[in-house]
């Protein structure tokens, strides 16, 4: 792999490269994934995203290594953005993850005119805090027992940026 990524959709044919990094154990105990997903129920995950989500993904020689899913809430709360997002193991700490935060930004400020976006962080996870944080992310609160992770409940903080729309 020569390093460089480019951020684009997520398509069916990267359920495998996805599904293998949903396992990782770094990127699982970041995320509220289960261990081990089968392609195919990652696959339809994809293809059946709704119109108002998106799932991005980094992708590196025709591998995706970062991916990051956005929808938009409904109703009253159509001003707010919600996103998960994820890095393969070996790829963290390189960008992968600020690129696809940087991608959904720009949709969400530019071309949704969104208020707000949100997302949950499981609080010991430091690396994610930063990137957050370095993005404009606040947190907001805490989640006692937010889920259950390697058999004990951890705790989460909720974070959000405010877009002015200026």
């Amino acid at each position: 792999m020569n390093g460089i990524f480019t951020v684009r959709s997520a398509r069916p044919e990267d359920a495998e490269a996805i599904a293998v990094m949903q396992s990782m154990p770094a990127f699982r105990a970041g995320t509220l994934r289960l261990p081990f997903p089968s392609i195919s129920s990652v696959r339809t995950w994809i293809t059946n995203a709704e119109d108002e989500k998106r799932i991005l993904v980094a992708d590196q020689d025709g591998v995706a290594i970062g991916m990051i899913s956005f929808w938009r809430e409904q109703g009253r709360r159509s001003h707010v953005g919600s996103l998960a997002m994820g890095v393969h193991d070996e790829h963290a700490g390189k960008g992968v993850g600020s690129a696809l935060l940087k991608a959904v930004i720009d949709m969400a400020d530019n071309w949704l005119a969104l208020r707000r976006l949100e997302l949950t962080v499981f609080w010991d996870n430091d690396a994610a805090l930063a990137l957050y944080r370095k993005h404009g992310f606040e947190e907001e609160g805490v989640l006692r027992d937010f889920a259950l992770r390697d058999g004990r409940y951890a705790d989460a903080l909720a974070m959000a940026r405010i877009h002015s729309n200026s």
